[in-house]
């Protein structure tokens, strides 16, 4: 009798893209494993990540605005879910496998700090060996979840968190989709944001930008998702179109200058990031203070300088703020 995981696979195997990437034939997991008698194997690395502490703690990590005034600013959470969601829509259009998509949506961001970006820049400044966020989701799932066993997800969903970054390219289809919806999801966002905190108007998008994307940040979202399906649609390859490539890093350059830099914006980030460096300066002096994961790991021979850095890129924002202030502000004495 055939288990329900089968019928899934097999009806995969009818109705999917010849490019799309089939559960059946992944590369499997770094360690062997029974397959789930209900689950595809995307959608099975799809719910571990779910149900991982580190997806949780997102929803209290900086997107862009540090600490703001609102409820409705974006978190690192809410941004991996708009994230999955245009991967999803992309995904289906195309007929490519919506659970590796998601998958790999959900993990792209697990490994970043506290305070966004400022953070990241924070410990790329003081560790030696260097950080980046998309190495360190990948750390996380293959090495820190459940206590140091890690989620042995499959090589498919690994290669996509490792490569969303724009510098990089994922091997499969499905990667590329999040690679790019990554960047669709936080210039559609950041927008939103900065249009809400009155640091822009939409008017302020400059006039050849607007002429080719659209005027409005709903009509950016939706250009840039019918540019990748009619551009991708009956190829191996995940891309935009030349004009709305071009229009889109015009964008970026635009969002870099009038919001990521902005003071306004941005001027509470000099704190944090002395934040993050004074915390790997402490742990990095007194080990012992670190987690218990850590120091087992220090003794199976990891570089104090990484296992700092992840327990510092683990912190939410409210923690590391906590943490900082346990460690610098006195407190009082009780007079008895």
């Amino acid at each position: 009798m055939t288990t329900i995981r089968e019928r899934l696979e097999k009806r995969e195997e009818e109705i999917l893209s010849p490019y799309a990437t089939l559960s059946s034939r992944s590369e499997g997991r770094d360690r062997e494993e029974d397959p789930c008698d209900l689950r595809p194997c995307f959608q099975r690395d799809r719910d571990r990540i779910l149900y991982s502490k580190s997806f949780r703690r997102l929803k209290d990590k900086t997107q862009v605005f540090l600490t703001p005034d609102g409820d409705h600013y974006r978190t690192r959470m809410t941004h991996t879910l708009e994230v999955a969601q245009n991967a999803r829509t992309i995904a289906r259009a195309l007929r490519l496998n919506e659970d590796l998509a998601e998958a790999i949506a959900f993990g792209h961001d697990i490994g970043h700090t506290p305070f966004g970006h400022a953070g990241e820049r924070a410990l790329q400044a003081v560790c030696p060996s260097g950080f980046r966020h998309n190495e360190q989701s990948l750390r996380i799932v293959e090495r820190l979840e459940k206590d140091g066993e890690g989620l042995n997800l499959t090589r498919e969903v690994r290669d996509g968190i490792l490569n969303h970054e724009i510098s990089t390219r994922p091997s499969t289809p499905e990667g590329q989709i999040v690679r790019l919806s990554d960047k669709i999801a936080y210039i559609h966002h950041d927008m939103d944001d900065a249009l809400r905190g009155g640091i822009l108007k939409e008017g302020d998008v400059p006039q050849e930008i607007a002429e080719v994307i659209g005027a409005t940040n709903g009509e950016w979202l939706d250009t840039f998702i019918h540019d990748i399906i009619v551009t991708s649609e009956g190829s191996p390859e995940i891309r935009m179109s030349g004009e709305i490539a071009e229009a889109m890093q015009k964008l970026r350059t635009f969002m870099f200058e009038a919001v990521y830099t902005n003071p306004v914006a941005k001027g509470e980030e000099g704190k944090a990031t002395e934040l993050v460096k004074a915390l790997y300066g402490y742990y990095y002096e007194h080990p012992e203070k670190l987690p218990r994961l850590q120091q087992r790991m220090i003794v199976d021979g990891e570089p104090l300088e990484r296992c700092v850095c992840d327990h510092i890129s683990s912190m939410t924002d409210r923690y590391a703020i906590a943490r900082y202030e346990e460690l610098t502000i006195p407190k009082s004495w009780p007079v008895f």
